[in-house]
């Protein structure tokens, strides 16, 4: 008995320190809680064997940082967006120029360096005659340009590039100080997660270039073209809320039709994560509901809102709805649940906003499509059958049947 509760127990710790890995594919120590840090060092020989076998994926660790280099499954996918930690805006195309140039400037800096120097070099960079060819500028004579360059550190803050030592972003922000870092270059030296050095990949369309960084050789020799396969899907299943079967290929439906329960198997032992199996796809299911960066349902208006729109989605059926149509009955909604929504859900144009957001989101838990047009369309997928409203079900009672 006791050799049997402490297998479960060693499952159930191991288990645990993947779902940390898989959340968080990096981890520093003195950022990341130390408890955590040390379960996952004690399972690194495990999960670097299992992600290097059923994914590709290398996993690399020492005694003050622990890296799982995550391909991305689908690298035209805009869904997951980074985020300002603090605001949780999304990042914009100059947000991920601006990061880019941060940390190339921080590779090359001192130990310490004080954000109004990082901002500065960042600007000399911008100037480069190359980049600005393409259009992009950068200058520090507006707050939303400062504040584009705060959110940026208070990304490389999050990832532990870089550690405050004196100061505040907000009284950079305001012009009225400025804030002293220690810059991690052993961090900064893991970050890129990639097949191809950036130097080799030549000069394709800017919208390819992340796709050309992770481009994978296949031999042309059938084991290494089921790993491939095997390496593909299981990515997919660990990283997208739902694989439709009309999204994959031709060989990877027929491998995953072949394959699909040893793949869920080893997933399930792994990560805890349950496979949803249906005639349209397979989606790993967290009984945990830990496993996401988009919740749905959660607390909050805007999800509110967001579980309300699924619904309305999921009625149309195949048809779809505009944007337009979506904007009209969340006004309609703002005005039902005025007494518990925020103030501005009703002010006029706040629907424009409340719905991209909302729409966002669907997006992300590939729930819906939306076919751009000047009033995109909005087509409901298969998966957000399950927020539609059933008609009730009246049971009799006892006493009735009687």
């Amino acid at each position: 008995m006791r050799a049997r509760e402490s297998a479960e127990g060693d499952l159930g710790r191991s288990q645990r320190a993947a779902r940390l890995l898989l959340s968080r594919p990096l981890l520093v120590a003195g950022l990341t809680p130390d408890e955590e840090f040390r379960l996952v060092r004690t399972y690194t020989s495990e999960l670097r064997e299992w992600f290097d076998r059923e994914t590709g994926w290398r996993l690399t660790a020492d005694a003050q940082t622990i890296r799982l280099m995550k391909l991305t499954a689908d690298p035209y996918d805009h869904t997951h967006p980074a985020r300002d930690p603090k605001a949780r805006t999304p990042f914009s195309r100059q947000r991920y120029v601006l990061a880019c140039l941060a940390l190339a400037a921080l590779e090359r800096a001192d130990g310490q360096i004080t954000l109004g120097r990082l901002a500065e070099d960042v600007v000399l960079a911008a100037a480069d005659p190359t980049l600005a060819a393409t259009g992009f500028t950068f200058t520090l004579d507006r707050r939303e340009r400062r504040a584009d360059m705060v959110a940026v550190v208070r990304l490389l803050l999050h990832w532990g590039v870089l550690r405050r030592v004196a100061g505040d972003e907000e009284a950079y922000l305001g012009t009225s100080g400025d804030v002293l870092y220690d810059v991690n270059r052993r961090v900064i030296a893991g970050l890129l997660a990639s097949t191809r050095g950036p130097s080799m990949v030549g000069a394709p369309a800017p919208a390819d270039r992340l796709a050309a960084l992770t481009v994978e050789v296949v031999p042309d020799v059938e084991d290494a073209r089921n790993r491939t396969l095997r390496h593909r899907l299981t990515r997919l299943l660990l990283e997208q809320p739902v694989v439709y079967y009309d999204e994959l290929t031709e060989a990877e439906f027929a491998y995953l039709t072949s394959q699909r329960f040893a793949i869920l198997n080893r997933i399930t032992q792994l990560t805890g994560l349950v496979g949803e199996v249906r005639a349209e796809g397979v989606a790993m299911v967290d009984p945990a509901d830990e496993l996401t960066d988009v919740r749905m349902p959660a607390e909050g208006m805007q999800s509110h809102l967001t579980l309300l729109l699924a619904e309305r989605i999921s009625a149309a059926g195949g048809g779809g709805l505009r944007v337009s149509e979506l904007h009209r009955h969340t006004r309609e909604l703002a005005r039902q649940h005025r007494s518990y929504w925020r103030k501005h859900a009703t002010d006029p144009g706040a629907e424009v906003e409340l719905v991209a957001t909302a729409l966002d989101a669907l997006r992300a838990l590939k729930l819906v499509c939306v076919e751009p047009a000047d009033d995109p369309l909005v087509v409901a997928r298969p998966a957000i059958a399950r927020y539609a409203l059933a008609e009730p079900t009246l049971r009799e009672t006892r006493a009735s049947a009687r």
